[in-house]
């Protein structure tokens, strides 16, 4: 069947001159010399593209893509369309995507231009509805995956292994870089596994003082320590029954390790204090951003608790690896936010997301949600445009690429003079990034927590304790 393309304009010789054009190309073309008769043709013709002209009487071609975005059509039978002008302006051309404009072209015409514009706008629908189709076979899928997002090759393996561990008692161990989404997988294994209506405690390993942690995980019997004025049970005894998900299990202290390795190998601990050995029924699930056989080799990870952890292992591939899942992600994120703040509908023209299709994602789908975020709150209207996404990120290139190399300004200073200001530098960007955490600041640092402490009052900089980052999430 051939693709159908409808003409809109006022002038005959411009639609004959398209009609020819395309029919030698294959395509099927329709006529109308203005924005009624184009809009009653719709339903009989159902084009996938339309050439609409900006400047007709009676009713124009902004008039007419505004009547065809408040017609009551689903996704694939509201055309594609292309807006045609002599007398363009950035404004006209603005308003035009914010409609829902897929493309613009100049008059007078490069016929070869229009014509690769019409290929374009067909594979994006055709690329648009394999996504649809794609989208409803997921929701079909036995399990549920809220927040999860993206239906690329690479995702599909994460989905199918998250399918049949769920109904184990194996312990997982999830690793990929910071940004991608390591714990929503912890959460979909949970919330599909018999273990569903049990709580699922969270613990950030990294978040937590080193001589909390212990008491934290474990609990505490009355008197063991100063302030212990009753017994409290650990965050092992409250998850009996679920699933107990520790995040950066690589910054865990080897002190805990040890204690680790016993509640794997024998469902039993003992509270700080105590000497009673404690049964507890807890399915394990562990994440890190960490090389943790790297880690091994340095003396800083138990070799035996990493194979204990490691008896399914669930690799989350960074964005840069499954760049087809940008446009599914930007939209869910516009979806979202749309909602969240008020600015519904809304959606990113074409040229907005070529722009995060080709950007490399060095935060993955934290920095692309924070992005969209962002981007849509300093949009105007309805449409986010490649300037609301690009300067957010070109910011942050210029983050990272600066400050360092502008710092070494060697002329006349002794180098332990550049040592310390690319230190002070470092440890200020640090700070900055982990939100004034000063523990989390000294493992970015791959420096203990009294190092950060004392240069931090040498340089002058400051930071706040984190709370403890524990959460209990129940079905």
């Amino acid at each position: 069947m051939k693709q159908r393309v409808l003409l809109v304009d006022d002038e005959l010789n411009v639609r004959k001159a398209l009609t020819t054009a395309l029919r030698k190309v294959g395509y099927e073309t329709r006529e109308a010399s203005g924005g009624s008769e184009a809009l009653a043709l719709l339903a009989e013709f159902q084009p996938e593209v339309m050439l609409l002209d900006l400047r007709m009487p009676e009713l124009d071609g902004m008039e007419t893509l505004r009547r065809l975005r408040e017609m009551n059509l689903r996704e694939e039978e509201r055309p594609s369309v292309v807006m045609m002008t002599a007398y363009g302006s950035a404004k006209d051309v603005m308003e035009a995507i914010k409609l829902g404009a897929f493309d613009y072209v100049q008059k007078p015409f490069d016929l070869a231009r229009v014509k690769e514009v019409v290929a374009q706008a067909l594979r994006q629908r055709e690329s648009d509805r394999a996504n649809r189709m794609l989208r409803e076979q997921a929701a079909e899928e036995t399990w549920e995956s809220p927040g999860l997002v993206g239906l690329s090759p690479a995702m599909q393996e994460v989905y199918k292994m998250v399918g049949r561990v769920s109904m184990t008692k194996a312990t997982v161990l999830i690793q990929g870089e910071s940004g991608t989404g390591k714990e929503l997988i912890a959460k979909a294994i949970h919330n599909n596994s018999p273990r569903a209506a049990s709580p699922m405690i969270t613990v950030n390993c990294g978040a937590i003082p080193e001589n909390l942690l212990e008491s934290e995980l474990f609990g505490y019997e009355r008197g063991a320590f100063t302030g212990a004025a009753g017994r409290k049970p650990g965050l092992v005894e409250l998850a009996d029954g679920g699933t107990l998900f520790l995040d950066e299990i690589g910054e865990l202290p080897p002190s805990l390790q040890v204690k680790l390795l016993r509640v794997l190998q024998e469902r039993t601990f003992v509270r700080v204090g105590g000497v009673e050995s404690i049964s507890v029924d807890v399915r394990i699930i562990a994440a890190t951003n960490r090389d943790l056989q790297e880690r091994i080799r340095q003396g800083l990870f138990r070799e035996d608790l990493y194979y204990r952890l490691n008896v399914v292992p669930i690799y989350m591939p960074p964005l840069r690896e499954r760049r087809e899942d940008i446009p599914l992600l930007a939209a869910h994120f516009v979806a979202k936010f749309g909602r969240e703040l008020g600015k519904e509908p809304c959606h990113l023209s074409p040229a907005a997301m070529e722009v995060l299709r080709s950007y490399h994602w060095p935060g993955n789908v934290r920095q692309l949600e924070n992005t969209i975020e962002r981007a849509l709150v300093i949009a105007g209207g309805s449409a986010i445009l490649p300037e609301h996404v690009e300067a957010y990120l070109q910011e942050s290139e210029q983050t990272e690429a600066s400050g360092i190399g502008q710092l070494l300004q060697w002329e006349d200073r002794t180098m332990r003079e550049l040592v310390q200001e690319v230190e002070r530098e470092a440890i200020a960007r640090a700070l900055q990034k982990e939100k004034g955490n000063r523990l989390q600041t000294a493992k970015r640092l791959g420096i203990s927590r009294r190092a950060l402490l004392y240069k931090l009052e040498m340089y002058g900089l400051a930071g706040d304790d984190a709370q403890n980052g524990v959460e209990v999430r129940k079905k």
